[in-house]
């Protein structure tokens, strides 16, 4: 059994066989999934979705690639959604600046700060975005000592992780790990205590091997399960009760 702690099913790469999906997933042993808003319209859609299928719950943010969307109007809105029962965190936010045409670094940082605050106002987890960005990241996380969440699809060096860690963060690992070229991710997955670790796949993205550059689902876990296995020596079972309990902790399941 899995948890899925951030994906987008929202996304139109499932247009096609969204249901028929979801529907193989829960069959395959996939007990929860947290569908991650990133723009406004994924927000709304990660509500509906949490609606209509028991196992899936939602996060509502605006993504830093979506800041310039961050209005009052629509913080306002995000702040509506969380009256939902099934609406767990707030997410996706953080920063990212791999990407030149993303908003500026200050419009991307400003609207971390106001989802931050909203989430320390609501008492919601939030689930960090951090691309290229983890001083900056670290510092505004710094900022919100009430706040506690995840970072997801970690990409931070060991000494950030023991930061967010310090700070009650959890880190979130997905697909990554199981990539050869991974050396910092399994570093990171060797030092955090398993108390702190929960995993997820960011589909429909960043796929492990070996459907690596392929559509991800939730049930490619498994390999994410493995691999994390084999750095801790631990039995898969063992794992994927752990990252269970772990992610229904932090979302309050």
């Amino acid at each position: 059994m899995i948890f899925d702690s951030h994906a987008h099913y929202d996304d139109e790469s499932f247009n096609e066989d969204r249901e028929e999906v979801l529907k193989e997933l829960k069959e395959n042993g996939i007990i929860g999934i947290l569908n991650c808003g990133a723009s406004m319209q994924g927000t709304i859609d990660s509500v509906k979705l949490a609606n209509k299928y028991e196992f899936i719950y939602a996060a509502v943010g605006i993504h830093p690639s979506d800041a310039l969307d961050l209005t009052e109007k629509n913080i306002a809105k995000i702040k509506e959604f969380t009256k939902d029962p099934k609406v767990k965190a707030i997410g996706e936010i953080g920063l990212d600046y791999y990407w030149e045409e993303n908003p500026s670094h200050d419009i991307q940082k400003d609207a971390f700060r106001k989802q931050m605050e909203l989430a320390k106002e609501l008492k919601l987890p939030v689930v960090i975005h951090d691309r290229d960005a983890h001083g900056d990241t670290l510092e505004i996380m710094k900022e919100y000592p009430e706040v506690t969440g995840v970072v997801h699809c970690f990409s931070g060096s060991v000494e950030f992780a023991r930061e967010c860690i310090k700070m009650g963060y959890y880190i979130g690992i997905g697909g990554v790990v199981t990539f050869k070229n991974a050396k910092k991710v399994v570093e990171v997955v060797e030092e955090i205590p398993l108390n702190r670790l929960i995993v997820e796949t960011d589909a429909p993205y960043m796929a492990p091997t070996p459907y690596r550059g392929k559509r991800n689902r939730s049930d490619y876990i498994a390999y994410v399960i493995d691999k994390i296995s084999e750095i801790k020596n631990l039995s898969q079972n063992d794992l994927e009760s752990i990252t269970i309990k772990n992610t229904k902790e932090l979302f309050k399941i």
